[in-house]
């Protein structure tokens, strides 16, 4: 049988429509957590378990006004090396984002009275840089410096171009072979008195509204489940990093996978931020999911998280390590990811009685042997 390659990817991607939004946080809750749909019918892409969405976000209409504002430029005016005019660029090219220290240094040349950028636009300077950009974005620099007067193709030059975001696709193919769920904390706050929000999440909530949106599959081999489907697993997954363990386990489920299958989620608060509840506590019903720890931070004086969830369960989490059970970890890499890797040590160490080099020394077995994987960000 003959397979068909899709002609869509990163450089060529698929214009998929967006069927389906679903708000998963109750009424309440301090978070907008959304479930979306994503039609990839006509397409020819396939994806697998552990894959991600690569989708290419627009600006929001109202940022580019205010950049257009703030550089004294209509928008109208054509960009030669992009071929269409500067709303265009700015719409759907570039970055509203992060300053680059090429836009301060065009500053510094066109004012150089601005005396303050001059230590920022130092390449040795990288860490002032970062501290002094962060929060800041490209309309906050324009609107202190009014003087600049970029051109359109000036402008343009010095602004980084716009990224796609990649999301954890929250579904199975053999579930859903032709749709994909994704699920998304959508950014709203308020910085340095503006409103500020995320561009690819408000993209989807906001600006998308049923039509269509360009998106390209990312594979990521390193977060794959066990060929064998007899082989435990254990998954970590607070907040919107539940996203592949649903997918994990509407494949399991699919497959009638025997191995057991235990899961850590954490949020805010279970009445407001139980992501999937239903779903969750079905599997547990079916028998699909075999194990749950939750770990909700505010329903207590106390704050309490995943990596807490673990400890208290330290002895039945070393067997199932010793069983051949695969460990999972999803979300935010800074912190929550760190958190679980020293806790995850700290069990092999006590509950295995090892030392601290020789509990390091097996944790390093697991990521050689890849039972131990991440999916963070």
């Amino acid at each position: 049988m003959s397979v068909t390659v899709s002609t869509f990817s990163r450089k060529n991607p698929f214009p998929a429509r967006l069927t389906r939004t679903r708000l998963l946080t109750a009424p309440g809750s301090g978070k907008e957590t959304l479930h979306f749909e994503v039609s990839l019918a006509g397409s020819g892409l396939a994806y697998e378990v552990g894959d991600s969405l690569g989708i290419f976000p627009s600006n929001d209409a109202a940022e580019v006004d205010a950049v257009l504002a703030a550089s004294g430029l209509s928008g109208d005016e054509p960009v030669e090396s992009a071929g269409v005019n500067l709303r265009e660029v700015l719409t759907r090219q570039v970055t509203l984002r992060e300053p680059s220290r090429q836009l301060l240094a065009a500053i510094l040349e066109k004012c150089p009275e601005a005396a303050e950028l001059s230590e920022l636009v130092d390449p040795e300077a990288k860490s002032v840089m970062d501290d002094w950009v962060d929060g800041r974005e490209v309309v906050d620099i324009l609107q202190a410096y009014p003087r600049a007067g970029f051109t359109a193709d000036e402008l343009v030059k010095v602004l980084r171009k716009l990224q796609p975001r990649l999301y954890s696709i929250a579904s199975s193919p053999k579930a859903f072979p032709e749709d994909i769920h994704l699920t998304v904390a959508v950014v709203r706050y308020e910085l340095h008195g503006r409103k500020r929000q995320g561009v690819c999440s408000t993209y989807l909530a906001d600006r998308v509204n049923g039509g269509t949106m360009p998106v390209f599959i990312h594979s990521a081999k390193h977060f794959r489940q066990p060929e064998d489907p007899s082989v435990p697993v254990i998954m970590v997954g607070p907040g919107t990093g539940i996203a592949p363990f649903r997918a994990f386990l509407q494949e399991r489920e699919v497959l009638g996978a025997p191995g057991k299958t235990w899961l850590f989620f954490g949020d805010r608060n279970r009445a407001t931020d139980f992501l999937y509840e239903e779903e969750i506590n079905a599997w547990r019903g079916k028998g699909v999911l075999h194990r749950l720890d939750t770990a909700f931070s505010r329903d207590q004086p106390e704050k309490i998280y995943v990596q807490q969830r673990m400890m208290e369960n330290a002895a039945e989490l070393w067997r199932w390590l010793e069983d051949g059970s695969y460990f999972y970890v999803c979300g935010d890499a800074s912190r929550m990811a760190k958190d679980v890797d020293e806790a995850l040590h700290r069990i092999v160490e006590q509950a295995g009685g090892k030392s601290k080099e020789e509990a390091a020394a097996y944790v390093e077995e697991l990521k050689k042997t890849k039972r131990y994987r991440k999916d963070v960000y």
